[in-house]
């Protein structure tokens, strides 16, 4: 995900009202001639539309002004100015806007084609047509058009995933993300190699439900007071239902990892504390696959919770762990596929 921005200041402008007209026509036996300016267009809204191919903020320029068009001015022959076009600004399902000024969460998207009107265009101005009254036959004055409404916004990019992988760097997350689903990470032997999240879809029973799975980067002591990279991007699984723990099988220290990083995960926000969660050793090619010292694992950390030992490079015991995924996470769903298998 090159250029992966998910926090951006915008200012938007609503286009303003056109102004209504004076104008008067000729007419024979008519002092003056009768008024007949027309009234002024409405201004452009400033719509945000939710769309599903978007990953990210990076179209948007910090602090630049979006403005729809102003209304066109009233005309003569009672001719109405042309209404300004609609701004049409286009972010990813899970953009929150806030007002700049209050912080306040404006709205939050949430599926595709969602749409939001945050700004109303001005009201077009009357032309002097429409004073035109039995006393005052002839008004020489008409109407300025409305302003349109102006916002100073944050716009804020939470992923909407299903699932969220955490793990220390290099656990192996990225190769995950990529055995189970369509995504194609950066995968290299080196810490911190995911500097992005990274979003994949993983397709179950022959497509009668998916789920969608996010990899964000390494988490290391002290991420949630700003240490390394976490911390720009734990708000990405701050809405999953569910948490994979990953570890690197090489270089076990379950009890020690696993209470670091909820520690850091409940620094940053305690209801991630109350995720369900699965735990997921990495690498068990490491010991060929050896059915006991597996058991032997799985018995020692109990514990701690469930445990699942897979290899992600060498694809060993993933359709285990998309069954368990399955059943823990999605029950209702599991259930239904399950029962009919």
């Amino acid at each position: 995900m090159s250029g992966f921005i998910d926090e951006v200041p915008i200012q938007i402008r609503a286009g303003h009202g056109g102004a209504g007209s004076v104008h008067f026509h000729k007419e024979k036996f008519v002092e003056f001639g009768g008024p007949d300016g027309g009234d002024g267009g409405k201004g452009g809204d400033v719509i945000f539309v939710a769309e599903g191919r978007m990953m990210t903020l990076e179209n948007y320029l910090p602090d630049r002004l979006y403005a729809a068009e102003d209304g066109g001015p009233g005309l003569g022959q009672n001719r109405n100015g042309k209404n300004g076009e609609d701004l049409l600004l286009k972010v990813p399902i899970g953009t929150q806007i806030i007002d700049a000024v209050t912080m306040e969460l404006i709205y939050d998207f949430s599926h595709d084609g969602e749409t939001f009107t945050i700004a109303k265009g001005g009201r077009g101005g009357k032309g002097n047509t429409f004073f035109k009254t039995s006393v005052q036959q002839a008004p020489r004055y008409s109407q300025p058009g409305e302003e349109g409404d102006s916002f100073s916004l944050r716009l804020e990019l939470k992923l909407l995933a299903d699932i969220g992988i955490v793990g220390l760097p290099n656990a192996g997350k990225s190769t995950l993300l990529a055995k189970i689903t369509h995504a194609h990470p950066k995968i290299a032997g080196y810490a911190f190699t995911t500097l992005s999240p990274n979003l994949g879809v993983v397709h179950r029973h022959e497509d009668l439900f998916r789920y969608t799975v996010a990899d964000i980067p390494g988490i290391i002591e002290g991420a949630s007071k700003g240490v390394g990279l976490g911390i720009s991007f734990l708000k990405h699984i701050e809405r999953v239902q569910g948490i994979l723990f990953l570890f690197d099988g090489g270089n076990l220290q379950l009890e020690e990892e696993l209470d670091m990083l909820r520690s850091e995960l409940g620094n940053y926000n305690e209801s991630l504390l109350h995720k369900k969660y699965l735990i997921v050793i990495n690498k068990m090619d490491i010991w060929d696959n050896d059915p006991s010292f597996t058991e032997e694992i799985q018995k020692k950390y109990s514990n701690l919770g469930e445990i699942v030992c897979i290899s992600a490079d060498k694809e060993n015991n993933l359709e285990y762990l998309l069954e368990r995924i399955d059943k823990v996470f999605f029950p209702e769903k599991a259930k239904l596929v399950y029962e009919n298998t």
